[in-house]
């Protein structure tokens, strides 16, 4: 037999759902729910980003404004739907935001909701940024930003999920004690670093409207339906392991009118369930807090 045949890594083993030990989210309940936005700042005309159109298309004013549409509109047509059915809400944000959009940071307090890091801004992501050093200045300036404004992250997602091989040593060596770059996984799971654990926060790439609705282009019907039977079945399954079923959108695509609409209906759904006794509407931050006190032997990795 052979073996090495593939590049691996060493950031965590391979433990099996059925292997693993059982317990509970707070007050006896099975099922974390949160919701992630992505609240992102771009460059005019420079650098990276989506287009509405279609794919690789340069960056100019239509595109631009597309995003912009976003932290004008769409964000704060989540805040007054996420207060309608009195959700918390985390938003993965860029630290450039309270430079261009103080009104976005200043809500995000008000509502004592929590800032995801994401970067400096979605124009650009860390991949782009070929030194351990460089990197750690990013992290540090971004950390230093949303100190400042009173909104300190505990928690990283990397602007479009990307990392180099030493990001989550250089997390975890900036205070940050989770990170959701890691989408393998229903269940949190403490990842290795050269400097102790970090925590693993599941995080979507298939419940994400960016992949689905911009790259795969599916509707807003077809995507909600996907939140739908995700948090069906995953309340169900929470009878047998808990679980934690994380939704991200993005103000410029579900901030839209017509999409806002259906996601409105299917979260209705969600709060309305008639197994919400099983959920735990919930922040990322505080799935990691909890984890925190969970004894040794517990978690996969720990």
């Amino acid at each position: 037999m052979t073996t090495g045949l593939v590049p691996k890594h060493t950031r965590y083993d391979y433990v099996p759902l059925p292997e693993r030990k059982d317990y509970s989210w707070p007050g006896g309940k099975r099922l974390a729910f949160c919701i992630t936005t992505n609240v992102e700042v771009f460059a005019f005309g420079k650098g990276r980003g989506h287009d509405n159109a279609k794919h690789g298309e340069p960056q100019n004013q239509r595109n631009y404004s597309w995003r912009d549409y976003g932290n004008r509109i769409g964000i704060w047509r989540f805040f007054d739907m996420f207060e309608q059915f009195k959700l918390p809400a985390a938003h993965n944000t860029n630290s450039l935001l309270g430079e261009y959009y103080p009104q976005i940071i200043e809500a995000i307090r008000k509502r004592g909701d929590e800032v995801v890091g994401h970067g400096r801004t979605n124009a650009e992501n860390l991949r782009d940024f070929m030194w351990e050093d460089d990197e750690a200045r990013i992290i540090k300036e971004v950390t230093d930003t949303f100190t400042a404004q009173g909104v300190a992250p505990t928690g990283w997602m990397g602007a479009g999920a990307y990392e180099n091989a030493t990001t989550p040593d250089l997390l975890k060596e900036a205070g940050y004690t989770y990170l959701m770059d890691w989408p393998c996984d229903d269940q949190p799971f403490w990842l290795r670093t050269r400097s102790g654990p970090i925590l693993s926060v599941p995080y979507p790439v298939e419940l994400n409207d960016s992949p689905a609705v911009i790259h795969r282009q599916h509707s807003a019907h077809e995507f909600c339906d996907m939140l739908v039977d995700q948090f069906d079945e995953m309340v169900e399954q929470s009878e047998q392991a808990p679980l934690v079923c994380n939704l991200s959108i993005h103000p410029y695509v579900f901030g839209q009118p017509f999409r806002l609409r259906v996601l409105r209906n299917a979260l209705a759904h969600c709060v309305e369930h008639r197994l919400k006794d099983r959920v735990w509407f919930t922040k990322p931050g505080d799935i990691a807090k909890y984890c925190y006190t969970l004894a040794p032997g517990i978690l996969p990795g720990s």
